[in-house]
């Protein structure tokens, strides 16, 4: 038999052979979606099959089932004519969307916890944060820590271990660090007492970290002395490089991208405007000196409030590849009005959505979900769906260099993905293959789908 049966083929050829599609019924069912549970295969690893979907694959939304096996994405070709396998159990998705889980690389804290001033409670702060994430569809993060004085990093930073996700949780891909090293000038909400430069180079590192054991995600203002050197030394260790809370100008925006840095902190937000005789970091997206093979990425904050629907149209236009949408999210996130706290700052949380610095105007962060950054991008750009899924998905895990693994539904990838409805509301988030949140019950517990014995 031919390869290149088509998918739809295959489909009916493992419906002839091992039974009745149920829709909805069976022995197991809920108001998601429903599976029949077959015979099991000779492989002891139960072969999961979603079908009744559109999933996002290569770009496109594509009617096409999803197979899952030990944690991955399964290619159901070789399954079936290379170990003549079949789905153990098959479950009716309802014509829901399939997209891969969203990641957000840029989120300071949300539930109450904030990455940055939880030093005593720093691991079970972490924990929080993750299992909250899972009702928006995000299965893995980058927990953010802002401008502090040293002895905080030194507490922190060791505290923070990258983890895999599971029904405890999102993963942690790994810290970013935002800050000390930034401007003066656009320090945003960051406390100015205790920014700092590269006066010995790479010492200053040394010192005010101690280590950059799980640092994945570093920025820098690059018109700071000594930018360059220390830019390719987190290169080096493996650190993506991000330029942001800065006032450089075009020319020493592309020195940084030279040196090895790959995104832009949060597009317009902290950095010098946009002039037409030096554009500044914006001007990176349309730069001509970008090394050729190197995708520069820009985290945009959808919320409404960071950027105007105009600006964030014009970044869109300008590089769509490189969109990543962010969240930004304080420790209010999922919290009502009032004040918080992040880092070192007092945050006032407003009835319109904003977070400032108490008593000023000054935004430091937002209160937004990966779900609703998502959502608002496709309406103020008027981008494909595609589009708005891969900003929150592929971009970044792109950008982290781990499109491997994260980020998309290609075969071998990890089985990270969420089902949402035609609004892009997520209905459940699987983590591994794992059902780990859904929206009828909340459930944030292991899968209540289990292999039975079959007469």
């Amino acid at each position: 038999m031919s390869r290149q049966k088509s998918s739809a083929s295959l489909k009916r050829k493992c419906q002839d052979d091992r039974g009745k599609v149920v829709r909805g019924k069976g022995p197991w069912s809920a108001a998601v979606y429903g599976y029949l549970e077959m015979p099991s295969n000779k492989s002891s690893s139960t072969i999961y099959q979603f079908y009744n979907c559109r999933i996002l694959k290569d770009g496109k939304l594509q009617r096409e089932d999803l197979w899952i096996r030990d944690g991955k994405i399964l290619n159901p070709e070789k399954l079936f004519f290379d170990e003549k396998g079949y789905a153990d159990v098959r479950i009716d998705c309802k014509n829901l969307l399939i997209a891969p889980g969203y990641i957000d690389v840029q989120i300071n804290g949300g539930f109450g916890v904030d990455f940055s001033s939880d030093v005593e409670n720093c691991e079970e702060g972490i924990s929080k944060v993750a299992k909250g994430l899972l009702a928006y569809g995000c299965t893995s993060f980058c927990p953010t820590i802002v401008t502090s004085p040293p002895e905080i990093y030194k507490q922190i930073l060791p505290r923070i271990k990258l983890r895999d996700g599971s029904s405890e949780g999102a993963g942690v891909l790994g810290i970013h660090i935002e800050g000390p090293f930034i401007s003066k000038d656009k320090k945003g909400a960051h406390p100015e007492r205790y920014l700092r430069k590269f006066r010995q180079g790479w010492d200053d590192v040394l010192d005010t970290y101690s280590t950059l054991e799980g640092v994945r995600l570093f920025t820098i203002a690059p018109e700071l002395e000594n930018s360059s050197d220390i830019i390719k030394q987190m290169v080096k260790r493996n650190i993506r490089v991000s330029v942001g809370h800065s006032s450089a100008n075009l020319s020493q925006a592309e020195a940084a991208v030279k040196a090895g840095a790959t995104c832009i902190t949060h597009l317009f937000n902290a950095m010098g405007p946009f002039h037409h005789r030096d554009p500044g970091i914006v001007g990176l997206l349309t730069s001509h000196k970008i090394p050729k093979g190197v995708t520069l990425f820009y985290g945009m904050i959808a919320d409404g409030i960071h950027t105007d629907p105009a600006a964030l149209r014009i970044a869109y236009r300008a590089h769509p590849q490189g969109l990543m949408v962010v969240t930004d999210a304080i420790n209010a996130m999922g919290f009502p009005i009032g004040t918080h706290k992040i880092g070192q700052l007092d945050v006032d949380v407003t009835s319109d959505g904003r977070a400032c610095i108490s008593g000023t105007n000054t935004l430091c962060g937002s209160i937004v979900t990966m779900d609703k950054c998502v959502k608002h991008f496709l309406e103020a750009t008027n981008c494909s769906i595609e589009e708005a899924l891969e900003a929150g998905t592929r971009h970044p895990a792109e950008m982290m260099g781990i499109a491997a693994q994260k980020g998309t539904l290609d075969y071998n990838s990890d089985a990270d993905f969420i089902l949402l409805d035609d609004e892009l509301n997520v209905q459940a988030t699987y983590i591994a293959g794992e059902l780990v949140w859904d929206k009828v019950t909340g459930n944030h517990d292991k899968r209540v789908i289990q292999r039975k014995g079959i007469s």
